[in-house]
């Protein structure tokens, strides 16, 4: 397993603490695309951290998803 794949799994068990739902938007805040990774693993990746802040009860509206997904982008 990846670490990606650990994060998901070490976080889906945590508690839905403020402290938590902080370090998982950090995370996604700082997302950022490798210029070897492929497109489509990057929004996957994207797409797990979205699932992961909805399981502890944060939203992102649809309009910061898609703006920190194109900020993420490389250049």
């Amino acid at each position: 397993m990846g670490k990606l794949e650990w994060d998901r799994l070490e976080t889906l068990y945590m508690t839905k603490s403020l402290a938590n739902r902080l370090v998982l938007k950090q995370r996604l805040y700082i997302f950022r695309m490798n210029e070897s990774e492929h497109l489509r693993d990057h929004i996957s990746q994207f797409i797990t951290l979205l699932n992961d802040l909805k399981n502890v009860q944060a939203q992102i509206n649809d309009e910061d998803q898609a703006m920190l997904l194109l900020c993420s982008l490389p250049h």
